[in-house]
């Protein structure tokens, strides 16, 4: 039991165990989504790589550029946002900027102005404010104006021919 050193039954001599390899360490758990929980305040700014739910009250600004924020139903935000994808499921008094689209849930609540190409304000939903889903003034300056700013003519009706007059 205690022969260290000393030959195993199968004639190969034991190793200790400061020998031994060390064991594997876990791999890095991946985060794809943060978040905020409904007893924290921030007041600040928050920039994020990553998704993020926010339960808790947020004043100040929120940057998510190429992330989802979703705003919980307990969640209390008083800051103008940036995000690929905003849920709104609480209440966010704010401009919102959303690059891919803006979604006021039924139990969401909004005060302010929305930019986004897509809006989706679910029945039962409450907003006030104005949106945008106009191009963005890039997009804007790619468009040919030559066609679009012509003024369209109205094309005249042909006289009808006059019937001769006989005489």
């Amino acid at each position: 039991m205690f022969d260290r050193g000393k030959k195993n039954r199968s004639g190969a001599e034991r190793t200790p165990a400061a020998e031994a390899p060390p064991p594997a360490k876990p791999a890095p758990i991946a985060r794809t989504t943060a978040m905020i929980g409904s007893t924290i305040k921030i007041l600040g700014e928050i920039i994020s790589d990553e998704n993020l739910i926010i339960e808790g009250e947020v004043e100040g600004t929120i940057t998510l550029e190429e992330h989802e924020l979703t705003i919980g139903p307990s969640g209390r935000i008083h800051a103008n946002i940036v995000a690929k994808v905003v849920r709104i499921d609480g209440m966010v008094d704010g401009d919102i900027t959303g690059k891919e689209k803006v979604i006021i849930s039924k139990s969401g609540n909004v005060r302010g102005n929305i930019v986004a190409p897509r809006v989706i304000l679910e029945d039962g939903g409450q907003f006030r404010g104005s949106i945008d889903m106009g191009p963005r003034l890039a997009q804007a300056a790619e468009l040919p104006l030559g066609a679009a700013a012509a003024p369209v003519k109205a094309a005249k009706p042909e006289a009808a021919p006059s019937a001769a007059k006989s005489g």
